[in-house]
């Protein structure tokens, strides 16, 4: 059965910064939201090259955007903080990056902090959601809950309308599946051409019919689902396996690691055709899951480098543990000095001070064990 491939891309990018705006921002934002609340529309601010659009949106933040080609940025009041929470959050429209894709995003991303003189460090950004979709003309293909297979206990949800969300069908076609969490790994399949119908999103039809034109075929007549049925099989992740796992924050990292996140999840989720077999790790995948799996990591494989969550866990366990021993000489260091250790007796001073730390260890009002398991907490390695 024939299937072509319309659309391949990052379909969501999320950045949250550990920063702060400006007072003088604060007090621009301020004044336009009020506006925007007085006379109900959005209120635009220009930056030099960039035109911000604040909305009237938003409790404790100042909720903006910079056009369907730019980002949503959410802003919290430095003045009405709420605690715990990024400064700024940063999240990329789908458009944009359908037709700009990384490069763009990062471009835009810098541009307008710039603009809007925000200061940030590369180690004050936080990456908390990358989707990436692939969009093919599938008119004969329908999802079915049992072909996806998924990692014990992950939430498989199928639905059969694009605002409709149930656990089983309720007697219409299946338009979708949905399988994990977002804050994880998910896996959504389900029916565009029904959305760009329903929400009015003419863009993506562009998209396709693009593809279309440059293949030298006909555009695609959406009133006729049996010539234009597009299936999207969208592949999100989320802090879990970004920061968590493959310890992604600035762009930087994102660029240098997430073909190999996203291998990691496409070995872990994959659509097939059921057998009889009862074993079904032993089910052959489905045509178009194999499409989606080599254009994911064809678009993606220059950003691996090889590196597998392991990996990754030993060395940010093997640096922190090098850090603390370098800490602990540092005290010592420190601590002979204090006592007119001259160098000739600093290592004997080390070995006869383990006995005193051992000691204070023993009268220590909680237990080893408590302790051991509050700074074990502190650290994931798993």
């Amino acid at each position: 059965m024939t299937a072509q491939i319309l659309h391949s891309g990052f379909d969501d990018l999320r950045f949250t910064i550990k920063s702060e705006i400006t007072p003088e921002l604060r007090k621009e934002l301020a004044l336009a939201k009020a506006q925007a609340k007085e006379f109900g529309h959005d209120i635009e601010l220009r930056f030099g090259d960039v035109l911000l659009s604040v909305t009237q949106k938003g409790g404790r933040t100042f909720n903006t955007h910079t056009g369907e080609l730019g980002a949503v940025w959410m802003f919290q009041d430095p003045e009405d903080r709420i605690p715990n929470n990024p400064g700024i959050t940063v999240d990329f429209r789908a458009l944009g990056l359908a037709t700009g894709g990384l490069d763009y995003a990062e471009q835009h991303f810098r541009e307008v902090m710039a603009a809007m003189a925000i200061p940030y460090g590369e180690h004050q950004l936080r990456v908390s959601r990358v989707d990436f979709a692939v969009d093919i003309l599938a008119p004969w293909f329908e999802p079915e809950r049992i072909a996806l297979v998924a990692p014990p206990g992950t939430k498989v949800i199928e639905y059969t309308g694009v605002d409709e969300t149930v656990t089983q069908a309720t007697g219409g076609r299946v338009t979708g599946l949905r399988a994990g969490n977002i804050d994880n790994r998910q896996l959504a399949i389900y029916d565009k051409r029904g959305e760009v119908i329903q929400k009015a999103k003419d863009g993506w039809l562009a998209i396709w019919n693009a593809e279309r034109a440059a293949c030298g075929q006909d555009p695609l007549d959406l009133s006729d689902r049996l010539t234009s049925q597009v299936w999207r099989f969208e592949l999100r992740l989320g802090s879990k396996q970004l920061r968590d796992r493959f310890e992604m924050h600035s762009w930087s990292d994102v660029r240098e690691r997430l073909g190999d996140a996203y291998h990691n999840a496409l070995e872990r989720l994959r659509y097939c055709v059921p057998t009889n077999d009862s074993n079904r790790a032993r089910w052959p995948v489905h045509e178009l899951w194999r499409l989606v799996e080599d254009t994911i990591m064809q678009d993606l494989s220059v950003h691996c480098i090889g590196v597998q969550p392991s990996d990754v866990i030993f060395a940010n366990r093997t640096a922190k543990m090098r850090e603390l021993d370098q800490q602990l000489l540092g005290l010592f260091v420190t601590r002979a000095a204090i006592s007119d250790v001259p160098p000739d007796e600093f290592y004997d001073f080390m070995d006869q001070h383990i006995e005193a730390l051992r000691r204070n260890s023993e009268e220590h009002p909680k237990t080893l064990e408590e302790r051991l398991q509050k700074a074990g907490g502190k650290y994931r390695w798993k």
